[in-house]
């Protein structure tokens, strides 16, 4: 059986799962690989009732956290926002006594529906994919986590068998053997950013 070196929590987010060929195919690679815990959003919370709680205590317990998506408007799905939303909360993930997720890894595993092309300035999208990045890193440094270098699918709308296939062997081979293939660039922590007290709202007094 599989097996990962360091704890990994995969945050997984399709609004349609029927129609997943590349993130369920991800997902299911997964679930094979040992200290690895997987949540299928769309399935734990179809409410939208996102259990911070639970969330952060499971983030927590991990040294890396994947945001596993298909790209859908140059972002990623509504649910998995409303995570990060209200998951990385003030005082918990960022800001004054916020470090909790301090040091670990915040690694992006996506897929999208246009070609690598596509994403080029003479490209229908108009900018490089990593344009379309800074949201992701930023979040990271905010919270002092690494960045590691993405790992994307482009065309998964027409990607065959043997494509897909590949993609999901070097998902899992990164997933075991993290944070080896991040070295060095991408594996230390982000310079943490500090905001300034009345950019945010007063912590509540303990």
């Amino acid at each position: 059986m599989s097996r990962a070196r360091v704890p990994v929590y995969i945050l997984a987010a399709h609004p349609n799962w029927r129609a997943s060929r590349v993130t369920r195919r991800l997902l299911d690679a997964a679930r094979a690989v040992e200290s690895v815990e997987v949540n299928d959003l769309y399935g734990s919370y179809p409410d939208y009732a996102v259990d911070v709680p639970l969330e952060q205590s499971r983030a927590a317990r991990a040294e890396l956290i994947v945001l596993l998506h298909p790209v859908h408007w140059y972002s990623m799905p509504a649910l998995l926002k409303l995570w990060i939303d209200e998951v990385l909360t003030l005082g918990w993930a960022y800001g004054p006594g916020g470090d909790a997720l301090r040091g670990k890894g915040l690694w992006l595993v996506a897929s999208t529906g246009g070609p690598a092309e596509s994403y080029r300035p003479e490209g229908y999208n108009r900018h490089r994919f990593e344009d379309f990045l800074p949201p992701y890193e930023q979040s990271a440094a905010l919270c002092g986590m690494c960045f590691p270098p993405p790992l994307v699918l482009h065309g998964s709308h027409r990607a065959d068998e043997a494509q897909i296939a590949a993609h999901a062997s070097a998902f899992v081979e990164r997933l075991e053997t993290y944070p080896d293939w991040a070295q060095p660039g991408g594996a230390a922590p982000l310079a943490g950013c500090a905001v300034p007290d009345g950019d945010r709202p007063r912590l509540p007094e303990p």
